[in-house]
């Protein structure tokens, strides 16, 4: 059986426990899990076991059902048990970004209220260090196999209102905030692309990035959950693995994020077709065109471009599958919920005009934690999330992304959209990253200034690239500065951060 949002929303009693129940009860031997660096498989019936030893240890602890417990995991088979069991148990499961810092990290904890956090030998000194910093009195768990031994008592089962996974934005400014995804809105991230890209109990994901973004969450675990499928686990995304990993493992699909594409593209080793690969799949940022030809060309994977957020577990746009017709440049058509372009009081406005991307249906968010304002910002009376995405959508239904609101750059009082310099930095074939932003000026307001990096030993230099973009985006839009960078700065989802890179820019 597989699920769809339809289904979510005609059963609310639907949760993470009952469909795990429903594919450990129905096919209890298939493989759900697969560590290829262990060599390592789990059962959808081993798994339900390792979920319930989760459940079972919390509720022995005295830790009562609805409140927080959090992991703070690199990717493995343990994380993927951590998170189900603690969603088993109906707690709060607050995902831990490994990568976001001492200090934010001690921020989560203490905000969260997470009264337990697992870790690994991997992270333990990370969440020590922040734990050392925070006011929180969260207690850290090691995750050991005497863990999956534990038997006890299990708490009532959740349904589809009960808050699920809290999981913080990785914002440029201010604190992050606590987006908090019912059972309901995690099955639906996992519903929308198992329906967006036709996923069955025969496929396969490779799952590349982390357990504490969105995307690896909903998409690469929930998505195969709803769909009886399995999931491949390397502990982290690499160049000179990812193709064999995939073959080796016999992956049908895989999820990744534009940086990836570019660098998988760029990578000079040989590559052979892999029997069964259907699809490969980019989100969390927008695709250059250039890059996504290139790399179909060179590949022969078709990739399929869609957008989410964390807000909306995942998924809002997809385009669909070959043959199905694929706009490229575009993340697609809406899958699961629905999507209007709205104007500055949400109202819907004529098709190809330009106005804020709005989501609504059973996958978007219940609140931000303890933020009313943000909360009351974020969503209307009648459901709307205002994602703070410009774009446009054609007659077809098909959304292009245009830019965020607060990225927008006013050079002379005419708004620009960095995307624009990107797709033109893109076109040029020795550029792997690249990500404009804003200048203070005294003659325009604002300047253009571009962050690049580009293959080893290309001899594309500052002259060359500004040449390039003053052809295919005119002098006015062209940026005045070029600068090159060994990597550009990312949050959790793999995004390039402009603001962080204009900071690194002021410092040089």
């Amino acid at each position: 059986m597989i699920l769809s949002s339809a289904d979510l929303l005609n059963d609310p009693a639907l949760s993470v426990r009952s469909v795990l129940d429903m594919r450990a009860d129905t096919t209890p031997d298939a493989i759900f899990l697969i560590d290829p660096d262990k060599g390592e498989t789990l059962t959808y019936a081993q798994t339900r076991q390792r979920a319930q030893a989760v459940a079972g240890y919390l509720l022995k602890r005295g830790i009562e059902p609805g409140v927080s417990i959090a992991y703070a995991m690199p990717n493995s088979i343990n994380t993927v048990i951590c998170l189900l069991g603690g969603l088993y148990g109906g707690y709060l499961t607050t995902a831990v970004n490994l990568v976001a810092g001492r200090d934010v990290i001690a921020y989560v904890l203490d905000h969260s209220e997470a009264q337990l956090v697992f870790v690994e030998e991997a992270s333990a000194r990370i969440v020590e260090a922040a734990l050392a910093v925070s006011p929180a009195t969260t207690e850290m768990v090691d995750v050991t196999p005497d863990l999956w031994a534990v038997e006890a008592e299990i708490a009532a089962q959740p349904d589809g209102g009960t808050d699920g996974l809290l999981m913080y934005t990785s914002g440029t400014t201010g604190r992050p905030k606590g987006v908090v995804l019912t059972h309901r809105s995690l099955l639906a991230g996992g519903a929308n692309p198992a329906e967006a890209h036709a996923l069955t109990h025969e496929d396969r994901a490779l799952c590349v990035l982390p357990l504490y973004h969105i995307n690896g969450l909903c998409v690469t675990v929930m998505g195969p959950l709803v769909s009886g499928g399995s999931i491949v686990l390397p502990k982290k995304f690499s160049v000179s693995t990812f193709w064999q990993t995939l073959r080796a493992n016999a992956g049908t699909w895989f999820s990744v994020v534009p940086t990836q594409i570019s660098y998988l593209l760029h990578d000079e080793t040989p590559f052979d077709a892999i029997p069964g690969l259907r699809f490969g799949r980019s989100a969390s940022a927008p695709l250059s065109p250039d890059v996504q030809n290139a790399f179909e060309e060179r590949f022969n994977v078709p990739v399929i471009e869609t957008m989410g957020l964390t807000e909306t577990a995942a998924q809002i746009l997809s385009n669909p599958l070959p043959p199905g017709m694929r706009k490229i440049g575009s993340p697609g058509v809406a899958v699961g919920n629905e999507v209007l372009i709205g104007d500055k009081q949400q109202r819907e406005i004529p098709r190809g005009e330009e106005g804020e991307v709005l989501v609504r249906g059973p996958n978007v968010m219940r609140v931000y934690l303890k933020n009313e304002d943000a909360t009351r910002d974020a969503l209307t009376a009648d459901g709307w999330l205002r994602t703070g995405d410009l774009g446009r959508m054609d007659a077809d239904g098909y959304v292009t992304i245009t830019g965020r609101l607060k990225e927008l750059i006013l050079k002379g009082g005419e708004n620009i959209a960095p995307r624009e310099v990107d797709e033109a930095l893109y076109s040029h074939p020795d550029v792997i990253e690249a990500a404009a932003f804003a200048c203070d000026c005294a003659n325009y307001g604002q300047r253009i200034e571009a962050g690049v990096v580009t293959r080893e030993g290309s001899d594309a230099d500052e002259a060359v690239l500004l040449a390039l973009c003053c052809e295919r985006i005119g002098k006015f839009k062209a940026p005045d500065r070029i600068h090159f960078f060994d990597e550009l700065p990312k949050g959790p989802s793999g995004k390039i951060q402009r603001i962080k890179l204009g900071e690194l820019v002021a410092r040089k």
